[in-house]
């Protein structure tokens, strides 16, 4: 929140896993206990720029027991007589002010955990693991499709070979009904033709004859 007008921070929500935080080129003056209370586990905490002109303001910063990087460039508070001095006692958690530790020497160019880094990793391990069970869910569902395919070629097969066996059946009577016709046809003509009377329940005219003659 750079150079954005802000008088308070009195707004900020609670935001508990928050380790950095940017106020720089703002017009604070004070009401910093907002920050012990909402945003408790800061570890770097930039006030360049504001309204801040003594020490006793930075008072509230002692409820922050993980604060160990505070910028205070442009306030008025450090124009104080021994200012640096005055503010590591006052905040003994404190390793670098306004960049530099208490024997002057320079913090390293960034913090990974202040950079967030480690949040980074566990995000990506986050994606890792959806990504995972993406890929478990997407074998399972192709294991069902497999399995539904399967069961389908069953059902074909099985229908394929009743087809088979009702053909079969066709056949062989078929193969009767052209045995009895041509048994028929190796019978003399009378024979073929009594015969042909005999199913039709009828009495072969000749043999009426010779009963009338008798």
């Amino acid at each position: 929140m750079i150079n954005i007008n802000l008088t308070s921070v009195s707004n900020l929500p609670k935001l508990n896993k928050l380790r950095k935080l940017e106020l720089s080129d703002n017009r604070i003056s004070g009401g910093l206990e907002v920050l012990a209370e909402r945003t408790p586990n800061l570890t770097h905490l930039n006030l360049s720029g504001n309204k801040i002109k003594d020490i006793n303001t930075l008072e509230p910063l002692k409820k922050l027991p993980n604060l160990h990087s505070l910028d205070l460039f442009n306030c008025e508070v450090t124009m104080l007589i021994k200012y640096r001095e005055s503010v590591f006692t006052l905040l003994p958690q404190l390793t670098y002010l306004d960049g530099f530790d208490a024997d002057d020497e320079e913090a390293p160019d960034s913090d990974p955990e202040a950079d967030g880094e480690g949040l980074e990793d566990e995000y990506e391990n986050g994606e890792e693991g959806e990504e995972e069970d993406d890929e478990e869910e997407e074998d399972d569902l192709d294991e069902e499709v497999i399995d539904d395919e399967e069961d389908e070629d069953d059902d074909l097969e099985g229908e394929e070979e009743e087809d088979g066996v009702d053909d079969e059946e066709d056949e062989e009577e078929d193969g009767e009904d052209d045995e009895e016709d041509e048994a028929e046809d190796d019978l003399p003509r009378g024979e073929k033709r009594k015969r042909n009377l005999e199913d039709e329940g009828e009495e072969d005219p000749e043999e009426e004859e010779d009963d009338e003659d008798d």
